[in-house]
């Protein structure tokens, strides 16, 4: 049995913290459960530890991914049993704010085939230039299933169904019955959800995106937009990056980005909720200023 600490919560409820006292009092290791502090192009505006915080613990899967690539959770799950391999029998605390990720922690995700670099490209190439809403309208004639599940705003799960079908002529709902085994055995670990106060936490976004606007968080993203990246890509649907885009491109004043990049980050911690409530299983909910504490009761101190 490992002895695992999993630590969720919404953006800004203060989970890194909470793991990195963990982790120095346990003599831990920290690895990231948030889908967009994997990529190395963000750290300030993605809030990723500091290279200071880093120093203090040992931190994995921070940063380890290049912006350029569509990294799934299936892939980080992956990478995670791979970790958790090299590590050994040492604790581990999981830390983020993905709830997908501790759902394939600790029950497995459904055996999703492999897509081809090709098809990848060519389903890309095809949706290049067509809104979000026309490929919904595409998939929901042949996977109504899936398209029934998704948003039709939802850019990127939209085209990942569409790759699926193109690359083995099954819809993508066919593949979802199975499921792998999960990294962590049942028993083998204790989960936290750090549960603010709505209204502060709220009050925490928007001081966090005012601090790292003054960071230098609008140079890292005009560093990522000289890129060119593919819009679909998670790394340019990270909150605050459009907003900011659009600043630099002179379609937003830079007050108004902030406002935008702001209330959707908000929208983001309220959905955050609502998936932990539901989906969340074997969670124990804390006050972020109780963690501390409750990681260290689950850890036998």
């Amino acid at each position: 049995m490992r002895r695992a600490l999993l630590i969720a919560g919404p953006t800004a409820s203060g989970k890194s913290a909470v793991a990195l006292r963990l982790a120095e009092r346990f003599g831990m290791t920290i690895i990231n459960a948030d889908s967009m502090q994997v990529y190395a192009d963000l750290r300030i505006l993605t809030a990723r530890p500091s290279a200071s915080e880093e120093a203090q613990a040992p931190h994995r899967l921070f940063g380890e991914i290049d912006g350029g690539v569509n990294y799934s959770a299936g892939r980080w799950a992956r990478r995670a049993r791979e970790i958790l391999a090299e590590i050994g029998e040492r604790p581990v605390i999981f830390v983020g704010g993905t709830g997908l990720y501790f759902r394939a922690l600790t029950e497995g995700l459904s055996a999703m085939p492999a897509v081809s670099v090709a098809v990848r490209d060519a389903t890309r190439a095809k949706a290049e230039g067509r809104a979000t809403a026309e490929l919904h309208a595409e998939l929901a004639a042949i996977d109504p299933d899936t398209a029934a599940r998704l948003r039709p705003s939802d850019r990127q799960r939209t085209l990942r169904a569409l790759e699926v079908i193109a690359a083995t002529g099954r819809p993508l709902a066919s593949f979802q019955g199975a499921r792998e085994k999960p990294p962590l055995e049942p028993g083998g670990w204790g989960g936290f959800f750090l549960a603010p106060d709505r209204a502060t936490l709220y009050q925490r976004i928007d001081a966090r995106f005012d601090a790292m606007i003054a960071a230098g968080a609008l140079d890292e993203v005009a560093a990522l937009a000289k890129r060119r990246l593919d819009p679909a890509l998670p790394v340019m649907r990270a909150h605050g990056v459009p907003p900011l885009i659009a600043h630099l491109e002179g379609r937003l004043a830079l007050a108004e980005a902030a406002v935008r990049a702001k209330l959707d980050t908000r929208h983001y911690a309220k959905r955050q909720f609502t998936w932990a409530r539901h989906q969340l299983k074997g969670f124990e909910w804390v006050a972020p200023e109780q963690a501390v504490e409750a990681g260290s009761r689950r850890l036998g101190a």
